[in-house]
Formats: C-alpha cells, structure tokens, sequence
C-alpha cells in the first residue's frame, strides 16, 4: 500500500465530512495527503470548510493510525481498496455524485464489467417472486450480464443462487465491512460468489451492519448497474429506495407486475403506475432499452469460436490481419503470411464462405 493510500482512508474514515466535500478538496489541494497536511489557515478559505471541519481535519494523526489498520486488516483478509481516482475504481459509480471516495472489494470478479444489472426486490418473496427472479438471470446468461444485488432474504440472495447457477459474475453490496457478512445464515453463499463475482462495500474492516447504512448501500446498487429491476416489493422498503435512487441517475427502473391485492405486488405496480418504471415482460426489454444487440452478440461469439477453431494457413491468415488492424491488401497479406498468392486465393475463399472475411474493393480483405 502506498502512503497516498493511508490518506485516502483516512480522509474517508473522517466523520461527517462526506465523498462530495472530499472530493472538491482533493480537487482544489491535488490529493487526500495535501488536504490532510494542509494549514488551517489555507483550509478555512474554502468554501464549505466551517469550524468544526477545520477541527476535525486539524486532528488527523488518529484517522491516519485508523487507516492503518483498515489496511492492515484489508490486506490480510484478501480485501482490495480501491480510491475514486484508481483506474480500477467502478466507473459506472463514479458517474455519480456521491459515490464513495473508496470501496471495498473481496473477490475475483471485476468491478468494471460490461453489462450489469441490479436485481432487487422484498425479503418476503413469493413463489412467484422467485420464479421470476431465476427466469431473468436465466435470459441474461446469453449476453454475461454481471448481476448486482444485496444478499439480503428473498430476491437479493434468490438473485445471486440464480447468477451462480448460470455460472454469471454476481456481486452481493453489503451494508458493513467485508470481514462481516450479514446476514450471517448467507455466509456461504458470499464465499461461493467470490470465486467468479464476490463482495463490495463503502465500509471498513471493522464495521458492523447498522440500520442506518442500508439505504446508503442502495445508492451503492443503483450506481454499479446499468438498469435496475424490481421484482416484488411492498409499498414501502430498499427496493423502492434502489429503484428512485436509480432514476435519479437517469439509470432505467423496470418493475415485474403482480397480482392485485398482494401485498408484495403494491410496489411494483405503483412504479409503473407512477411511471417511475417500466412494465419488465421479458429481458428483451432491458436489451432495447439498454440498446444491448442480442443477436449481435450471438454471432460475434459464433465468430470467434470458429475462429478458435481454425488451423493451418486459415489460422495463420486470420491471425495476420488481426495483427495489421484487421485489414489489408492482397499482395501484403501474401508476404506477412508468407503463403503463395495461388494458395493464399483458396484460403481467402474458405474464410469468406465461413464469414470471417470479406472482400474490399481495391483487393482488400477485412476481418468481419
């Protein structure tokens, strides 16, 4: 760990200071070091540096000792720490305004993947609840969508079961630190999600789950996927606050319909009544939406498992234009591949019926 990064956790840890303030000091001192270090009189002149501000970060040789010790605990317990300006830091969390200044992260799953979607809905699921739940993370096989939830009962750990026996990447929020589980009974579900998604948290090693960071968390969920859907929810609770936190990023809220006069179905209906969600049928929807090309991304994995497959001078062909920027002159192509232009004729046709290539005028030939 490097000392930028003892500061960056320790200007996190500092209470009621908040990521848009410390993001705006970082941004007028150049990092979490210079603002800590800062003089009081330098500080004070920055608009939304009041008094006690100023005396908390006059103080900071014990949030420094405690970022030591978050860090200490991180690294023996195989947590990553990842700062808002890390590159490896989420960026669909970033885009919002109050992301964390740091996440915490336990597992080999990534935390920038390319689609994702948050999957909420009521602890007290139904049959149905479930059935729905499985049948969407079922659809979202085809295109790798990492899901994204909160491991609590009913659709949230429903979600994750679903996203490992697709064999998808799934991340579980939590609402503590990642030397703690909660709830506890899913513990083993959070050690099987590790091994391809895993855990993320905005709380230090350390931190117990408290009511209070719930509905923090939610933003967490929202900011990580491109689109939320609500299966089931009750007229109040997390899902509803996930789902309005998301539309408030202009991220898209889909809501499963229920039947009338369940009371796990009220939510759900008041969203799309309310028209802050759109009716979820099928995830066809979310692919429109999202402007996600089903068919597109079933071809380009055909393409590249027949491409896999390829041998000799075919092999070797595609694997030359794929080195010169995926396209190239006849006459180049025959001396990078060093295959005899009347020979060369034979294997650019077998590619071009198999459509991996295809003819440019000027005897060109690009990979498709």
């Amino acid at each position: 760990m490097t000392e930028e990064k003892r500061y960056q956790v320790a200007l996190s840890v500092i209470p009621h200071i908040g990521p848009v303030i410390s993001k705006q000091l970082i941004n007028l001192m150049g990092s979490a070091k210079e603002v800590l270090n800062a003089k009081p009189g330098k500080l004070s002149k920055i608009e939304g540096v009041g008094p006690k501000l100023l005396e908390k970060l006059r103080t900071t040789d014990s949030y420094l000792k405690t970022a030591d010790l978050i860090l200490s605990n991180s690294q023996k317990k195989d947590i990553e720490v990842h700062f808002y300006l890390d590159k490896t830091y989420p960026k669909r969390l970033n885009q919002v305004p109050d992301a964390p200044l740091v996440i915490y992260k336990k597992g080999n799953g990534t935390l920038n993947p390319k689609k994702a979607i948050g999957i909420v809905g009521t602890r007290k699921a139904t049959k149905y609840g479930h059935q729905v739940t499985e049948q969407i993370v079922s659809e979202a096989k085809s295109l790798g969508v990492q899901i994204i939830s909160g491991l609590a009962y009913g659709i949230d750990v429903r979600s994750h079961k679903a996203a490992m026996k697709e064999d998808l990447e799934t991340f579980g929020v939590l609402a503590c630190g990642l030397d703690y589980v909660y709830p506890t009974r899913h513990a083993n579900y959070a050690k099987e999600m590790q091994l391809k998604g895993g855990l993320i948290s905005e709380y230090a090693t350390g931190t117990k789950a408290d009511a209070r960071f719930f509905p923090a968390r939610n933003r967490i969920i929202a900011g990580l996927s491109d689109a939320i859907i609500v299966v089931e929810a009750a007229k109040k609770g997390g899902a509803l606050i996930t789902a309005n936190i998301a539309n408030g990023y202009n991220r898209p809220v889909f809501a499963v319909p229920g039947e009338l006069g369940n009371s796990y179905s009220e939510g759900c209906n008041l969203l799309i009544k309310n028209l802050k969600a759109q009716i979820y049928t099928s995830f066809n929807d979310v692919v429109e939406e999202l402007n996600w090309d089903l068919k597109k991304e079933e071809e380009q994995k055909e393409k590249e498992t027949q491409i896999k497959q390829l041998e000799g001078k075919e092999a070797k062909v595609v694997k030359v234009l794929f080195e010169h920027g995926q396209q190239m002159a006849l006459d180049q192509l025959a001396w990078s591949s060093q295959i005899p232009l009347n020979q060369l004729a034979s294997v650019l046709l077998q590619l071009e019926f198999k459509g991996l290539i295809k003819v440019l005028p000027g005897n060109e030939y690009k990979l498709t």
